[in-house]
């Protein structure tokens, strides 16, 4: 079904079909010119930025917020396949397809006759399947975590796949007696004053902090966001309570206000 010049797509089509049918209008000559001007490489920011949205609206447990994330994150995946098919690269179809291919491929459990005895195997059988799928087999097993992950969730992933490599403690001591001895030789680069060195060993506890709570199984990259939410909640509230006017304020007087914002958030 296609839709006249200057048509806005028939509200009677199914939302996958309605949205592939705007980003062509958007893409067509008379379209819009800055949808027009993309690239597959324009576009790649909007997409990152699009999903961390989404995945900050389903942390929170937005269903609302969640879906209307998710709809701009299917909107990048749109738009960039419908890019990619007009040089002759890929459309949204072989994009879909190769998925499907790929979870079938990599799930002999449910579409073979390979048996699994739980959630962790399964994982396991996923990451020999992806790397068996190598063309060389020569990447190594680190090599498929994105560079361009933020630093602390890559960091997680990294240690999570180094783990299943058998690259790990055998408990939580390992990781937790290694936090201990990082910030001891944070505290010696600190007294010295070495700049470089700090910056390395300040990484380093933070590696080994990421280490410990794979260890404790919470994502750090979680962990910290509901604790960056927090301040952020508690410290509206010592500004609330000072009408927005810190500068000036004792360090006693804004320590107690955040006190009395922490006794409100937990009910005290």
């Amino acid at each position: 079904m296609s839709e006249a010049p200057g048509e806005t797509p028939a509200a009677s089509l199914p939302g996958w079909r309605r949205l592939l049918a705007t980003i062509a209008r958007l893409r067509a000559p008379e379209g819009c010119p800055w949808d027009r001007a993309q690239t597959t490489a324009t576009m790649a920011p909007h997409l990152v930025e699009e999903a961390f949205e989404a995945a900050d609206a389903l942390r929170r447990g937005d269903d609302e917020d969640a879906r209307e994330e998710l709809g701009d994150v299917l909107v990048n995946v749109a738009m960039i396949s419908r890019i990619a098919h007009e040089r002759g690269a890929f459309d949204v179809d072989a994009v879909a397809a190769a998925a499907a291919a790929k979870l079938v491929r990599r799930h002999p459990h449910v579409f073979g006759d390979q048996q699994v005895d739980g959630a962790e195997q399964a994982y396991r059988n996923w990451e020999r399947a992806k790397r068996s799928e190598q063309v060389d087999g020569t990447r190594g097993v680190l090599a498929g975590v994105p560079v361009a992950l933020p630093a602390l969730l890559r960091a997680f992933r990294i240690g999570e796949k180094a783990a299943r490599a058998g690259f790990d403690w055998p408990d939580r001591d390992g990781p937790r007696g290694k936090v201990d001895e990082e910030v001891a030789e944070l505290d010696a680069a600190i007294a010295v004053g070495d700049a470089a060195a700090i910056a390395g060993e300040l990484g380093d506890v933070l590696f080994s902090l990421c280490n410990l709570a794979r260890h404790l199984g919470i994502n750090p990259e979680v962990a910290l966001a509901a604790t960056t939410d927090k301040f952020q909640r508690r410290f509206a509230a010592v500004e609330a309570e000072f009408g927005h006017e810190l500068a000036g304020r004792s360090l006693a007087e804004l320590d107690a206000a955040w006190n009395r914002a922490k006794a409100r958030e937990q009910g005290g």
